[in-house]
């Protein structure tokens, strides 16, 4: 009787590797509900769409909005006793950067993070931890004396960290030169596609690509003349990054109509589109807006990306006090929460961080905006429309028959949605909006002018935010110095003071891009609604009156929270000028 051949000692191996790895696989999604991460229903989704899909389940989870990258993340490397890292906390390092090559890390999803001489050990980040293959790649191509250490990255910011790292105005200048000499750019061809054989159509995208990538909030076309300006609003402020031919923008404004569903034929009136695209694995949003220039249309394009906009409340770096009174505010049951401020001052992103604080599976959420930037889930989302002769007070009485428990309401406009948001909150529901004033005590006389009774407003209203953006310094090139006597009057120290704060540099880093400043920063003032406050608003009290009682109970200014973020080397007092007015602290 003729025995079997036992198997190779190697194919065993490789067959429970793969055992275990699936193993490993099956058991994160369990992982998830066994932690109250996602639910069994939320599981079963995921596996369904992977059936069609052919994804892991870790990334189908991800883009469901089911759970964050972060999360995925950790779990795994917990799961495989791996360590792992977030790739925002990673200084480059140009060492690390020069032992693997650009091609390879983008085809093999790799990305070097630190290199140590002395013991001859480089740090790797990788989306999979038990792709041997790579690794052995990776370590052939090194020197044989240097050792490889894996650690486990998010699948998204991998991909946009290597962009980040390595540069990622290439491609672009590759496709200039391309249309401007003949000369094929293979490196931006590679991405294959037939709509890749034109460059314009690579042009745009790689336009798009590299302003998501740099952090802009908004991407301007200008023609002028002779030339085509293109900047990019980052950190809230305009910086040119391109001036091209008049000849490119007829074929680049064409390309932006089509993708994002506008009129190409119309040219003398304005237009509005959108735009989604999934850039470094994750979806990008962009809201287009056509407007006629006696040098032909200027287009305009907001970038909504969610995964930048929609933060915690403990990511938003508030001090301790204000996260309190914050929290205070949100725990009311009933009544209108109001955040003001100038267009651009992160009213929105605040409005989504307060309401992240309270979206769960038993509260019922409703949103009505103009129109809906993030999609976010659990929230049952509305975009205003004339189409449909739905405007924000309709949009108010329709959404009061769906039991909500929060309501939304983009921005308060006219007395009919003021009416209608002061209905709401009476009849026993929390309502967040947004209001065009200078101040939070302005909000007053701006909902008395219109039209809504002073009785109605006080009891009504829980609380009112004024907010500002202001650049965060780059702490890698932040200057230190000694306040000038103006300077210590501004912020309130005494003329002997030996205090120091930071200035920008004025050619900054690398780190910062050369700006100076890296991030932005929320700088608020809260007014907390009591009985005190409210009887001087019933009574229409004067706005001085307002503020002396509200200072009495532990009210700050714009000025002086922005002040304390100067102290605390946050900012420059330049920066905070630039966004709150300081006159006042120099009478």
């Amino acid at each position: 009787m003729s025995h079997m051949a036992p198997p190779p000692t190697s194919a065993l191996k490789t067959a429970s590797s793969a055992a275990a790895d699936a193993r490993r696989k099956a058991r994160l999604g369990e992982l998830l509900v066994q932690q109250g991460l996602i639910t069994a229903d939320q599981l079963r989704i995921a596996l369904t769409e992977q059936r069609s899909q052919r994804m892991p389940i870790g990334r189908l989870l991800v883009r469901l909005g089911f759970v964050t990258e972060g999360v995925v993340r950790d779990i795994m490397a917990r799961t495989i006793g791996q360590e792992a890292i977030d790739l925002g906390q990673v200084v480059v390092d140009a060492e690390a950067l020069k032992l693997v090559p650009q091609e390879f890390a983008r085809r093999h999803h790799v990305l070097p993070i630190a290199f140590d001489t002395q013991a001859r050990a480089l740090v790797v980040a990788i989306t999979e931890m038990f792709n041997v293959v790579v690794i052995d790649q990776l370590r052939a191509s090194l020197p044989p004396d240097l050792q490889v250490r894996t650690v486990l990255a998010g699948e998204a910011q991998l991909e946009e960290y290597i962009d980040h790292f390595y540069g990622y105005e290439l491609s672009v200048d590759g496709i200039l030169r391309e249309i401007e000499t003949g000369e094929l750019d293979w490196q931006s061809l590679q991405t294959g596609g037939d709509e890749y054989t034109q460059p314009i159509v690579r042009l745009v995208g790689a336009l798009l690509i590299d302003a998501v990538k740099r952090g802009s909030s908004d991407i301007h076309f200008e023609p002028e003349a002779a030339f085509l300006r293109v900047r990019y609003r980052i950190d809230g402020v305009l910086e040119q990054v391109r001036s091209l031919h008049k000849n490119y923008w007829p074929g680049i404004a064409v390309r932006l109509k089509v993708i994002s569903g506008m009129n190409i034929a119309e040219v003398r009136a304005p237009q509005d589109g959108r735009l989604s695209l999934n850039l470094n694995g994750r979806p990008v949003d962009f809201r287009v807006s056509s407007h006629p220039t006696i040098y032909g249309e200027n287009i305009v394009l907001r970038v909504l990306d969610r995964e930048k906009s929609i933060i915690s409340l403990d990511q938003m770096r508030l001090p301790k006090q204000t996260l309190s009174r914050l929290n205070l505010m949100l725990a009311r049951p009933e009544g209108i929460l109001v955040i003001t401020g100038p267009t651009g001052s992160g009213k929105t992103t605040t409005l989504y961080s307060l309401l992240s604080q309270v979206n769960v599976e038993g509260v019922n959420i409703m949103t009505l905006e103009d129109p809906v930037e993030y999609p976010v889930a659990l929230m049952r989302q509305t975009s205003v429309s004339e189409a449909a002769k739905l405007d924000f007070a309709n949009g108010i009485r329709s959404i009061m028959r769906q039991d909500p428990d929060i309501i939304l309401v983009g921005e308060i406009r006219d007395k009919d949605t003021a009416d209608m948001a002061f209905r709401a909150a009476m009849t026993g529901h929390q309502v967040f909006t947004t209001l065009h004033t200078n101040s939070a005590i302005g909000a007053f006389p701006r909902l008395l002018d219109i039209g809504i009774l002073p009785d109605i407003i006080a009891g009504n209203v829980i609380g009112v935010i004024a907010q500002r953006l202001v650049r965060v310094l780059c702490t890698q090139c932040r200057v230190e110095y000694r306040p000038s006597l103006e300077e210590k009057h501004i912020l309130g120290l005494p003329p002997e003071s030996n205090a120091s704060i930071f200035r920008a540099h004025d050619g900054g880093c690398r780190q910062c891009n050369h700006r100076g400043y890296r991030g932005r920063l929320a700088v608020l003032e809260i007014l907390h609604m009591d009985a005190d406050i409210d009887e001087l608003v019933a009574r229409r009290a004067t706005a001085r009156e307002i503020r002396r009682l509200a200072v009495e109970k532990g009210f700050r200014t714009l000025a002086e929270d922005g002040i304390t973020r100067v102290l605390d080397g946050s900012t420059s007092i330049a920066e905070l000028s630039r966004a709150v007015d300081l006159t006042g602290r120099l009478l």
